[in-house]
């Protein structure tokens, strides 16, 4: 197996340049970000090159209080745009596999035909530049009204879009917590996952032994690709890392 450390929580005490050298220095083979626009591009940079390690993806930009995203909200049509443009500029130079296109708080028909128009900018914008295109459903407890709220939804919203370089986020952690069988979801959509990522369910923490069979099943699918470590550490860092190396 090969895992991708998410530094939005991973290290996120540190500078974005650091947390990926600490990445590197604890064994894992990829990183990810969620939004590094205040960072020092060039750093970035710097940093991935000296490293060898590949950027997975980046998130584009929340937007302000209360939104948790922009791209399924009727009347920011100019807004959505500006952030994709700036999440494709940054995935561009820093040779980024993948944006993620956050939806925000927002339901019904004009929304999901809002989320439309603007995932076919992304998608035009990733055959250009070959970056590829997510979309994530959050479960309801940790983002109540998120507009994409489960694996079927995003699975209808990739069909209908019909996009070859828009595929599904699929995080186990907001699989398990509201859909119920990892395993089950996770072949039922399969064909259509761009990343994967993990936690330990409910809590959001390092893998454990209940996560360990989900991951397997996973790779045992063909998957083999980083998988993303999108966790909150229980104590520090250094000390729950025992699992890479028990995982792999």
């Amino acid at each position: 197996m090969k895992f991708s450390a998410n530094l939005g929580f991973l290290w996120s005490d540190l500078s974005l340049p650091e947390a990926i050298v600490a990445a590197a220095k604890a064994g894992f083979d990829a990183v990810e970000f969620h939004w590094p626009y205040q960072q020092d591009r060039v750093q970035v940079l710097a940093a991935l090159e000296q490293t060898g390690l590949p950027l997975m993806g980046l998130n584009t930009l929340r937007g302000g209080e209360g939104q948790n995203g922009l791209c399924a909200l009727p009347g920011f049509q100019a807004e959505a745009e500006q952030v994709i443009d700036q999440a494709f500029d940054w995935a561009q130079v820093l040779g980024a596999k993948n944006v993620h296109v956050m939806a925000g708080f927002a339901q019904g028909y004009e929304a999901h035909n809002q989320f439309l128009t603007n995932l076919a900018y992304a998608s035009a914008k990733g055959e250009q530049t070959g970056v590829g295109i997510l979309i994530e459903p959050l479960n309801r407890f940790d983002a109540p009204g998120y507009f994409l709220k489960d694996q079927a939804q995003a699975l209808s919203i990739v069909n209908e879009l019909g996009k070859s370089n828009v595929k599904i986020m699929f995080d186990c952690y907001h699989v398990g917590r509201t859909e119920g069988d990892v395993i089950a979801t996770y072949d039922k959509v399969k064909e259509q996952i761009g990343h994967v990522q993990f936690a330990s369910i409910p809590d959001r923490q390092e893998p454990d032994q209940a996560l360990q069979p989900i991951l397997q099943h996973i790779y045992a699918s063909g998957w083999n690709a980083p998988m993303g470590a999108e966790y909150r550490p229980k104590e520090t860092i250094d000390e729950g890392l025992g699992w890479l190396a028990h995982y792999r």
